[in-house]
């Protein structure tokens, strides 16, 4: 039998150096924000005849006419989505005709204002979302396991792992987003709240079966219980992995772009979520159980 919780100080110090790496990534790399998070205008251009044209082009041009802050994006049907600060439509008019004159024939495909205000609200109502719903899942999971000893570790360790899945979500999205310049928007974080819900129910599945070994006096010792529990859930939790990535990469190569920012949040939030609730959740529940925390760093010595 594969003895994971035996290793548990090598996976959580692996899983500390990991956080680490992807918190020094988001500070490299950073979030680029969206129109709904920054206010102003977008709009998207579709030229006659630009098949040679790229979006290093066209963003210099943009440079020239004094938007030096112009976030240039081409999308699949291969127009160029420009977004800058807040503008009316004469001054947009303005920018086609300036770019007509230097490109061919340019048509506006569609144009989309966000004020500051509502800005603010996206992201009030992000954070707020976001809290709610961790405090309501510590909560219920608290709630759930309340026959077991110590009911409130469970839930802490599921929102703890939780925001170790979050973090590992977000560095990686970074380094992804600055190496193929993607901002972050709305679809971003609709993907983050869906692994929010996708990963803590990983980690009830894991809880629920330490419960049922409990009663079902597996061991005494709950580092074995642990372990036999974890053992017989990594085929369930594989399975509904990796059946549920296929399915996101077929959206990712249908779909296209338009939902490509909640997809790849999603396939990541699939991939850690999945790790963590093997490799991290559990061993970090059985060392606070086995109160060894000065253990983790010295490897259980």
């Amino acid at each position: 039998m594969l003895n994971i919780i035996g290793n548990r100080f090598k996976l959580l110090l692996a899983g500390i150096v990991a956080l680490l790496v992807s918190v020094i990534l988001l500070v490299i790399f950073g979030l680029k924000p969206g129109l709904e998070f920054t206010s102003g205008t977008m709009f998207t251009l579709r030229f006659e005849d630009q098949t040679e044209l790229s979006v290093a082009e066209v963003r210099s041009a943009m440079n020239d006419l004094g938007y030096a802050n112009a976030v240039v994006q081409s999308t699949s049907r291969g127009d160029f989505q420009i977004r800058i600060s807040l503008a009316e439509n004469d001054e947009v008019s303005q920018i086609e005709n300036k770019l007509a004159e230097k490109y061919g024939k340019v048509t506006r495909e569609g144009i989309t204002k966000v004020e500051p205000t509502i800005s603010h609200q996206t992201v009030r109502a992000t954070v707020i979302a976001i809290i709610a719903a961790s405090i309501g899942m510590l909560l219920y999971i608290t709630f759930a396991f309340r026959r077991m000893p110590n009911p409130f570790q469970y839930g802490a360790c599921a929102i703890i792992t939780l925001i170790w899945d979050l973090t590992m979500v977000i560095g990686t999205f970074a380094l992804i987003a600055g190496i193929a310049d993607w901002e972050i928007n709305l679809m971003f974080i609709t993907g983050l709240l869906s692994v929010i819900g996708y990963s803590v129910n990983d980690k009830i599945v894991m809880f629920d079966r330490i419960r049922e070994n409990k009663r079902r006096s597996v061991s005494t010792n709950f580092s074995t219980l642990a372990n036999v529990s974890v053992v017989e859930s990594i085929n369930r939790s594989l399975l509904t992995s990796v059946s549920t990535m296929l399915a996101v990469l077929a959206l990712m190569f249908f779909v296209g772009s338009s939902i490509k920012t909640f997809l790849m949040v999603l396939l990541l939030g699939i991939i850690y979520g999945t790790y963590s609730s093997i490799f991290f959740c559990v061993p970090f529940l059985t060392v606070w159980e086995n109160r060894e925390w000065g253990k983790i760093f010295s490897f259980g010595k």
